[in-house]
């Protein structure tokens, strides 16, 4: 794929008032999901799952693509069309997850470095070939005492950087992940330095390696007080201190920004995002690549009745994507 090609997509990923869906949860996290409101977690529910997402009537009025797990891209309709093609048949690219997880950084107790470099790019030709146009690596770095240290964000940062340009190579566009935990007691101010310096490592190291900035999408969290934090911030405060630290690390040439909602619930999620967007025009689109922020609501309702609410949790998927897709251009308003 051309640089043009990869810039064409990425653009395309954070189209006006649209943003992503992230459905690639491992095995093991949407176990934990489904056991949440009883349903059992056998391959079948997990398909019929993504289905009833990934169908859901005119959801590209709102959703420019998804990013699913290595099961999920391999798995189709019960109509038999693989889910990859019914996306892109339906106005939306296919993305995938391509990290192994987290594990502890030796020597550096309480901190994690993402795995899954080994092997990465025979498997990013596989996912090319099954029809996936972007992938997703998502770094994990904690607060707390005297953490994160220069190490950790460095080596994350290096790690994103290396699976960045093996996308690039591949034809797929890269979305890079620095996910700075929400868990703890840090305040808003804490979160802000240590984003910053995770972002500013970041975009460094993928200069390092020449990564096309282009043709890649950052997917950020937001500067937020932790969530045992006493203070917790208004909505204003998170949008205008999420903004100014991205104004001061992003390269205005980066095609977009989508935001994880992080265990924020569903309201907040979409309130700090229209928040920003009612702040004026910024150097890239601000957009969303909600998991639970998007899913928690229908995955309860199709719980209840697996057959019989298909259509109303779809409506349920629907509606998320509209506030949000309204989020993303500052229009959203809550409900009275």
């Amino acid at each position: 794929m051309s640089i043009e090609q990869l810039a064409e997509t990425a653009q395309a990923m954070v189209a006006t008032g649209k943003g992503i869906i992230a459905i690639d949860e491992s095995s093991s996290t949407i176990a934990k999901r489904f056991a949440a409101v009883g349903i059992e977690n056998i391959e079948e529910n997990r398909r019929a799952y993504r289905e009833l997402l990934l169908t859901t009537p005119k959801l590209d009025d709102y959703i420019s693509g998804a990013i699913l797990y290595d099961e999920t891209i391999r798995q189709s309709t019960k109509d038999g069309v693989p889910f990859a093609k019914y996306m892109a048949d339906h106005g939306m690219i296919p993305g995938i997850k391509v990290d192994k997880g987290t594990y502890p950084l030796a020597g550096f107790p309480g901190e994690v470095v993402t795995e899954g470099l080994d092997g990465l790019r025979e498997r990013l030709e596989e996912y090319y070939r099954l029809g996936a146009r972007f992938a997703k690596w998502r770094a994990v770095i904690n607060i707390g005492d005297d953490v994160p240290t220069g190490t950790c964000i460095e080596a994350n940062a290096h790690a994103l950087a290396r699976y960045a340009a093996l996308c690039q190579e591949q034809g797929l566009v890269p979305m890079v992940e620095p996910e700075v935990l929400m868990d703890g007691e840090h305040d808003i101010e804490t979160c802000y330095e240590v984003t910053e310096a995770t972002l500013r490592s970041l975009f460094g190291a993928l200069y390092e390696h020449n990564v096309l900035l282009e043709g890649t999408i950052l997917k950020a969290s937001m500067v937020i007080a932790g969530k045992e934090c006493k203070e917790q911030a208004s909505v204003e405060e998170v949008a205008e201190s999420t903004v100014m630290c991205l104004k001061s690390t992003v390269p205005a040439i980066l095609p977009g920004i989508v935001f994880l909602s992080g265990g924020q619930n569903d309201e907040d999620a979409t309130a700090h995002l229209n928040a920003m967007n009612q702040m004026g025009t910024h150097p890239w689109p601000l957009s969303f690549s909600y998991g639970r922020a998007m899913q928690q609501a229908a995955m309860k309702l199709w719980s209840k009745n697996m057959s019989g609410n298909f259509a109303k949790a779809q409506e349920t998927v629907y509606a998320r994507a509209r506030d949000n897709g309204l989020a993303a251009v500052g229009q959203w308003k809550p409900s009275p």
